[in-house]
Order: structure tokens, then sequence, then C-alpha cells
């Protein structure tokens, strides 16, 4: 839905850009807020398929309905009438629905299994199938658009194929899987522990690995989307083509693609740390090689290659990083709470991605950035560096800085042990 929602609304439904930029940026804070809350109502769900399954099965139907209203804005309102709709229909999709069924979707990895290889492996199909799924989508919406009638409503009947296969897939998601993780206290007396807020959010705060884990986000997820949306202007202005941004993006994916099938041999090996640091330098290696290939197509091809595999490595590793700090956070604190825990860390990196998508404005309007200008100028050129190149790399340098202080490869097993240990002793 986001790839193209500034796309319809723009040259589709007939809204003001900068209009809905405003409505998107507002929509990020009751978004982080709204993520908070799912969390603390996924730790608190008791039915017979566990806590966060259950979700699943509910938001299914109404997350499909929400993207057919999102790609049905009535091209027949006014302007006024247009942006109250709007601003309805995507809080509703992104502040609600789509929060009331991620939220427990993140949580189900650290609530199927506690081995940690598993968990890499769960990571790695992951983010391999939602690559994968980037693709389809980005690759057959606009034909089926085109398909349709290519006007306003075609794009409605499009995202009722696609919310329709999204029921699907949530189903077999409902139906394929298997909570068998519980709190030690739950185990203990049988009886599903119920951790109040306030000493939940207070354990967050005394998780060192949800701490280092959460920050990282944060500036990942705002990197991300200054790098991304910063990629048009680096393939135009930078290397003299922007017909690149294509040949950059699908090189990076295919890569990425194709190394998920072959990492967890290496995560089994050398660990979730390792790898991940890996991957952060590989991608330092990718953007230096990338800032300057000097627009050679066969350089270009290679960084991405480079890039792709550095980002197997984080896709393959950092989700269950998250999961790994639940059990850390119960053996430190003697509270559970994947809920709490993955939505805290949603809330995270969705701040960061808001914050970056202003800093990209920010960043290029300091240099003097100007569209519709022939020639840009130094300073234009060099903010447009900083955002697509230097700031990926100072904040891979963070991230390895971070990985320094990361034990808890080494301490997990302990910490499992000890919390077997205890529900055995409690039981006896």
């Amino acid at each position: 839905m986001s790839a193209f929602l500034l796309f319809y609304y723009t040259d589709y439904a007939g809204v003001s850009a900068a209009a809905v930029g405003t409505i998107m940026l507002i929509s990020r804070i009751f978004d982080g807020v709204s993520d908070i809350i799912m969390g603390i109502i996924v730790d608190r769900t008791k039915s017979r398929f566990g806590k966060a399954r259950p979700w699943l099965l509910r938001m299914c139907i109404p997350f499909a309905v929400s993207g057919v209203l999102l790609f049905s804005v009535p091209v027949g309102w006014s302007a006024a009438s247009k942006l109250v709709y709007v601003f309805i229909t995507y809080n509703l999709v992104s502040t609600v629905i789509y929060t009331a069924i991620n939220v427990p979707y993140s949580a189900l990895n650290a609530l199927m299994t506690q081995n940690p290889y598993e968990r890499s492996v769960l990571s790695i199909f992951r983010n391999l199938l939602a690559t994968a799924g980037t693709l389809i989508i980005n690759t057959f919406t606009l034909p089926l658009v085109e398909f349709f009638g290519d006007n306003a409503s075609a794009w409605t009947k499009t995202f009722c194929m696609l919310g329709a296969l999204s029921v699907a897939a949530f189903l077999i998601n409902f139906f394929g899987t298997k909570e068998r993780v519980k709190p030690v206290l739950e185990e203990e007396t049988g009886k599903a522990a119920v951790v109040p807020v306030k000493e939940g959010i207070k354990a967050l705060f005394k998780n060192k690995y949800w701490i280092m884990i959460t920050i990282m986000l944060a500036f990942f997820f705002m990197m991300y989307s200054i790098n991304g949306g910063a990629t048009v202007y680096f393939a135009k202005e930078i290397l003299g083509n922007s017909n690149l941004v294509a040949t950059i993006n699908s090189t990076m994916n295919i890569a990425q693609i194709v190394c998920m099938f072959l990492i967890a041999a290496f995560v089994k090996k050398f660990g979730k740390r390792n790898v991940f640091a890996a991957g952060l330098v590989l991608n330092i290696i990718g953007m230096l090689v990338l800032a300057y290939s000097g627009g050679a197509t066969v350089v270009i091809v290679i960084s991405s290659i480079i890039r792709g595999l550095g980002g197997a490595c984080g896709g393959a590793t950092m989700w269950a990083m998250v999961s790994d700090t639940i059990d850390y956070g119960e053996w430190k604190t003697g509270y559970r709470t994947e809920g709490l825990v993955n939505s805290a860390c949603s809330f995270g990196y969705k701040i960061g991605n808001g914050l970056g998508s202003a800093m990209l404005g920010w960043i290029l309007a300091a240099g003097g950035y100007a569209g519709e200008a022939a020639v840009q100028t130094d300073s234009a050129l060099l903010s447009i560096n900083i955002c697509f190149v230097w700031i990926p790399i100072a904040v891979y340098v963070v991230g390895l800085i971070i990985m320094k202080f990361w034990k808890l490869d080494k301490e997990f097993d302990g910490i499992i042990k000890d919390l077997k240990d205890c529900a055995g002793a409690q039981k006896e």
C-alpha cells in the first residue's frame, strides 16, 4: 500500500501532495502510540489459540476491507472533503487495523520457539518472502490498474484482489502456526500471567538488550527512509541517469533473496550478532563502492550485490534478536511481555522512519537542491551524497559499536536453562 499510495492520491484522486504529507506525518505519532496499546492488549489476550494468533483471524478481513477503502477516495468530492476522507481512512489503516494485525504477527516469532537457530530461520523466511512480496506487488500492481481501466476505480478493483490475497495469506499463517512458549509464571501456576502495564514498561528499561535493539531499529529505519528517498536523486544527479534506480534496487533485492537461502548455516555457525555485524561491514563496503563508481554500470551492479548480501545478514538476524530480548527480559525481571517488547520496538522504528522522511527534505533544502534546475550546485550535490551515502555509513558504524556490547548470543543458552530450571523447581 505504501509504495503506491501517494502516487494514487496525487495522480488519480486529485489530492494535494503537501496536505497528504502533513497527514502522514501527524499520523505517525498516533501510529506509534497505538503500537504500545496493541502490545499491551496482546499480552492480556487469553484464548485457546494463544495471545497473538487470534488477532490474525480477527483482523484479516478488516485489514483487507480497510485497504480497499484507502484506495477508494470519492473523486467527485471537494478538496476539503477528500482530505477528511484521506485522514480518516489512512489512520484507520495505519493507526488501528494494520497495528492490530502486525504487532501480534511480529510477536509470533518469540511465541513459537525458544530455540535461537529456529528463530533465525523464521526471521530469514519472514524477510525473504517480504522481499519477494515487495517485488511481486511492485511488478503487478500498475499492470492490474491498467487492465481495469487505468482510472481511480481501477485502483479500488486492484486492491480488492490484493485484499483477497492478504486474507488468504493471513489464514494460512493462523492455521499453520502454534504458540508453544509460555512465561515461567504461567508454567508454575497453570494460569495466564497478566503483567501490570506500569511494571511491564519498567521492565523494558531494565532490559539492556531491548534498549540496544530499539535504538538500533530507530536509527536503521531513519536511515532506510533517508537512503530510499534519496536513491532517485543520487541516480539522477550523481550518476547521471535516473533509470539506474531500477538497476540499483532490483539487483540489491535479488541478491538479498538469493543470499537468504544460504545464510542459515552461517547464523548457526557464527551466531546472530556476528552475522549481523558482518552485514554492516558489507553494507559500508557496498555504499563506498557505489559512491565512487563514477556511474559505471558494472560497478553499480557489484555494489548493489554487496549491499544485498549485507541486507540479507541483517534481515536474517534483526527480528530474531528482538525475540531473544524477550527471554532475557523475563530472566532479568520475571516479566515476559512479547506484545509490549515488539510494539515498543515498532514504536521506535516508526518514529525513526517518520523522522527520516522529514530529514531528507530538510537536508536537501539546506543544500539548496532545486528540482527545476538544469545543473545542481555543489552544496546540493553534497546534500544528496550525505543522504544517500554518508548517513547510512554513519548508522552502520553506530550499529557496529552497539554490537560490540551485544553478548546475548553467548548468554542465551544459560538464560533458557535458568528459566526452565526455575519452572521445574516451582512445579516440584
